[in-house]
């Protein structure tokens, strides 16, 4: 009866979210509330739906400390240096311009936000690889691929959503796959090495300049403009405080909740120190944030009542029933193998809490362990997959500022984001973040 009112709510759940009828946010928190009464748990509500709350609570704090963070330094230019250096660095040769597009997206997909990175990615290079008569696709592909791994930060959307349907941390889910997603940085770089080289046979190498030299249509770089010193004191403090950041993150030094609220309210204080430019931050960014922490908190509803009501393990124990004793090992390695197909398939909300809690008690039930699951998911679905995914409304900004095609994108990309994937999983057996 426990298990059946467990599909029966995740299967509604699904429903609700591939026929977009209702919100997420709404399915997430009436429909989980609704079997609970069904299955006579309604006077236990207040209690489940609270413990649920109390367990997502730091991974929305983080989130929302991490993009305000993250968009107040994408506003004061903090990576514009990167983008001249890179651009000046490739010149006219296709090759080096399509390894510094991967370059230059990765550094900028550092805010967790695949709309701002297409923006300024897109924004800037566009018109270079149309001056040098470079394919549109090869720009949406190569940012598609650095965009999708960086997907996996912690205050990315999978992997916070990994950490709020498992109630895990991100050392727990993200740390151990840092090698797995090195060796991710090292194919997105080979991949737009390769893509770069088919371009530079196709176009051969032309010359860039600076402005004022050469003649009529000749590709430009444009100069940086001039900065006071208070500008490159405040620069360099941005530069600081964020290496500083990515040091805790990395050795986990102290909760990535407080290290980003700290972080945000130094850089608050000393980019933005009137109110009313505090405010208008605030109205620029807020929406986002407002958006993504709901919604986090809102799965805190579904994961405190599945877990509250025993609905989970019932789950759990009934596909242990069905699975064979020799296959129950291989769940994590399939999950990662499919997750970033699935993509095309299930959006990251209906993914991480419908199906990953089922997959990780099951895995739990053999023995294993559930953080696996998580891992496991995080190379993929949404992740290296979430560009090429028409569930997304940023994977349509990406193709749309480029005039891409979707189809045309996803064949040309399909194959190099898949293959992150498999690499990154065959480090992870390595490495010991998955396990056979």
């Amino acid at each position: 009866m426990v298990a059946a009112l467990g599909f029966a709510t995740i299967a509604c759940f699904l429903a609700l979210a591939f026929s977009r009828r209702v919100s997420v946010l709404v399915a997430l928190i009436l429909v989980p509330i609704a079997f609970a009464i069904v299955g006579g748990w309604a006077p236990d509500l207040g209690e489940m739906v609270g413990d649920g709350l109390l367990k997502v609570a730091p991974v929305a704090i983080m989130i929302a400390f991490a993009v305000l963070y993250f968009s107040l330094m994408v506003d004061v230019g903090l990576f514009d240096p990167a983008i001249r250096r890179i651009v000046r660095w490739a010149g006219g040769n296709p090759t080096k311009i399509a390894v510094g597009t991967a370059v230059l997206t990765l550094l900028v997909a550092l805010d967790g936000d695949g709309t701002s990175t297409f923006l300024i990615t897109i924004s800037a290079l566009l018109p270079i690889y149309q001056r040098l008569g470079m394919r549109p696709v090869v720009l949406t592909g190569i940012v598609c691929l650095a965009a999708g791994l960086m997907n996996m930060i912690p205050w990315g959307g999978p992997t916070v959503r990994a950490m709020a349907a498992l109630d895990l941390t991100s050392a727990d889910i993200f740390t151990p796959v840092l090698p797995a997603m090195g060796a991710g940085v090292l194919w997105v770089l080979f991949a737009a090495y390769m893509i770069g080289r088919t371009e530079r046979k196709r176009l051969g190498v032309t010359e860039l300049v600076s402005p004022g030299e050469g003649g009529p249509g000749t590709p430009h770089v444009s100069d940086p403009p001039m900065r006071t010193r208070r500008h490159r004191a405040v620069m360099a403090f941005n530069t600081v405080l964020t290496l500083v950041l990515i040091v805790i993150l990395l050795f986990q030094l102290v909760p990535l909740e407080v290290a980003f609220a700290i972080a945000f309210a130094l850089a608050l204080a000393v980019n933005r120190p009137k109110w009313a430019d505090q405010q208008a931050l605030f109205a620029k960014h807020g929406g986002n944030v407002t958006m993504v922490v709901v919604m986090i908190l809102a799965a805190g509803v579904l994961t405190g009542i599945l877990n509250g009501t025993g609905m989970i393990t019932a789950m759990a124990q009934t596909f242990v029933s069905w699975i064979p004793q020799s296959a129950g090992s291989l769940i994590p390695v399939i999950t990662a193998i499919t997750s970033m197909p699935l993509s095309l398939v299930f959006t990251p909300d209906a993914y991480y809490f419908g199906v990953v809690p089922v997959l990780a008690e099951t895995t739990a039930s053999f023995g294993g362990d559930p953080a696996e699951i998580g891992r496991a998911a995080i190379l993929g679905q949404m992740t290296t997959g979430f560009p090429l995914s028409p569930l997304t409304a940023a994977t349509f900004i990406l193709i749309g500022l480029s005039k891409v095609d979707l189809g045309r994108h996803q064949r040309f990309i399909f194959g190099w984001a898949f293959g992150t994937t498999i690499v990154m999983t065959v480090v992870a057996l390595l490495t010991g973040a998955l396990s056979l």
